[in-house]
């Protein structure tokens, strides 16, 4: 049987003062996010850490449920979003500089077995992939003005690249009272390697670089992890950075 294992970097990049980005690789019980924050200069590196960290007090027992059955997956992830956005409401009340704070957030749960199942849940531009037999597949779509404007017809994707709006979120954590991720689930293969990303990497790489990045790696995560954020920075690295892939671990 395989079991999943993930490895995780995050870096401030060439241009920013204060990395905002957060991630959890958590192997033991099968849950990997990352978290991408915003509002203000401490706001949201604040707003992300604290997701990470509702994340990782929660991740014992929200484990537990998938793999025993005790909660359909789509509950579970959907209350551990809901925890994490408001833990960050809960702390932006408690000082007027965080007020307006929020973070993105992508998650995967992986329940092994002879079928693994990936389960993703995301808030925001953060997002998940999926390599496979060479292909590279955007699991996780943006919410973001650009991709609804994108969906409509209004922009190509030439002209999104170079939009004013480009970095506005129609969602986050800790923005309104509640929060909707959208959940997908996945089988997933032996073969798979799966990243989750913040936008400082999808904004320095096309998917076709990263898709290369892959391929070249041989298919060893570290490698391709610390492959990922090098060619990030090499293209202007003007975001933080941050990269967590997941691989099969044959046990």
């Amino acid at each position: 049987m395989n079991t999943w294992i993930g490895v995780g970097r995050s870096e401030i990049g060439l241009v920013r003062t204060l990395n905002q980005d957060a991630f959890a690789v958590i192997d033991e019980v099968g849950i990997w996010a990352v978290a991408d924050g915003m509002g203000g200069h401490v706001g949201g590196e604040i707003a992300a850490q604290t997701a990470i960290a509702t994340i990782r007090a929660e991740a014992t027992v929200s484990s537990d449920q998938l793999r025993d059955g005790q909660a359909a997956p789509v509950d579970v992830l959907t209350s551990l979003i809901s925890h994490a956005h408001d833990a960050i409401l809960t702390r932006a009340r408690s000082k007027s500089k965080l007020k307006g704070m929020g973070t993105t957030i992508v998650l995967l749960a992986i329940v092994s077995g002879p079928n693994p199942v990936a389960y993703l849940a995301h808030v925001g531009d953060s997002r998940a992939y999926r390599f496979r037999s060479g292909v590279l597949t955007l699991l996780t779509k943006d919410h973001s003005l650009i991709e609804k404007y994108l969906e409509r017809g209004i922009l190509t994707p030439e002209t999104a690249k170079t939009h004013p709006e480009r970095h506005v979120l129609t969602r986050a954590l800790g923005v309104g009272q509640t929060v909707t991720p959208t959940i997908t689930a996945l089988p997933i293969l032996s073969e798979d390697l799966i990243l989750l990303c913040s936008d400082g990497l999808t904004k320095m790489l096309e998917d076709e670089d990263i898709r290369a990045v892959f391929a070249a790696g041989e298919l060893d995560p570290t490698q391709v992890r610390d492959r990922l954020i090098t060619a990030a920075l090499n293209r202007g690295g003007e975001d933080n950075v941050t990269v967590v892939v997941v691989a099969p671990c044959s046990s």
